[in-house]
This record gives structure tokens, C-alpha cells and sequence, in this order.
């Protein structure tokens, strides 16, 4: 029988995990929008404003503002990150609920907290490695490009 959320280190853990994992999602997917929504009206204003007085400087801010907002989205990886996160968000979920019907990996083991705890550092683990793996790959590019 799985054993109460209350003063459970594992099943704190989780529900922590969940929940950073949960915000961090929401975090980067409104900031993909938000600059991606930047991107594609401002593109979409450049031809009609351009024929006015003053309209060739407005379409040059707005290019701008495309080029910084499509450099900050390649910098941060915002939909990448929103993806991940929320991946493992579900999944961490999954496993919560899993433990707590006593079911899939958790039905006929003989600590199944213990196999939870495994679970959720598997899981975070393979995400802060994917994490760093990809930072890696960034700064290197970016050394190679370098002058």
C-alpha cells in the first residue's frame, strides 16, 4: 500500500519536481509565443507601413525587433525547453500516478518507494543531462564561428 504525502521525502520530491517542471513549461511556452507572435506581426506590418512618411524607419525597427526577438528564441531555446519540460512533467505525473494505483512497475515490487525514488531521478537526471548536453553543443558552435 503506498505510504501518505505527508512528511514522504520521495513523494515530496515528486510533487516538487512536478510542479518545477509544470512552471518552467509555462514559462518558456509563453515566452515562445510572445516572440514568436512579435516575429510574425511585425513581419506581417513591414510591406503596408513602408509607403508612408517615416515609413522606411518604422520598417527598420521592425526588423529589429524580428532579428531580437528570433535571436533570443535561438539563444534560449524557448519551444525546445517547453517541449522538454512538459515531457517530463507528464511523465513524472505518470509515475505519481502509477505509484499510487500500485500499478505497472509499482504492482508486484517489494518497495515500491524505493522504486519511485529510482524512477524520478531517472527521469530528472536524463533531462539535466539532455540540458547540459545541449549547452555544450551551443558554446561549441559558437566557438567554431568565432573570427
Amino acid at each position: 500500500m503506498p505510504e501518505t504525502q505527508e512528511n514522504n521525502p520521495t513523494l515530496e520530491r515528486l510533487n516538487d519536481q512536478i510542479a518545477w517542471y509544470g512552471a518552467a513549461s509555462g514559462r518558456n511556452r509563453r515566452w515562445y509565443k510572445c516572440l514568436k507572435g512579435l516575429t510574425i506581426v511585425a513581419a506581417v506590418l513591414i510591406a503596408p507601413i513602408s509607403p508612408y512618411p517615416w515609413g522606411s524607419i518604422i520598417a527598420g525597427a521592425l526588423g529589429i525587433a524580428i532579428a531580437i526577438a528570433e535571436g533570443l528564441q535561438h539563444l534560449n531555446n524557448y519551444h525546445e525547453n517547453w517541449l522538454s519540460y512538459r515531457t517530463v512533467a507528464e511523465a513524472l505525473k505518470s509515475e505519481k500516478y502509477l505509484y499510487l494505483a500500485q500499478a505497472g512497475a509499482y504492482a508486484s515490487v517489494e518497495r515500491p518507494l524505493a522504486v519511485l525514488a529510482e524512477r524520478i531521478e531517472s527521469l530528472t537526471s536524463a533531462e539535466n543531462a539532455k540540458w547540459l548536453t545541449t549547452q555544450e553543443q551551443k558554446a561549441a558552435r559558437a566557438a567554431t564561428q568565432q573570427p
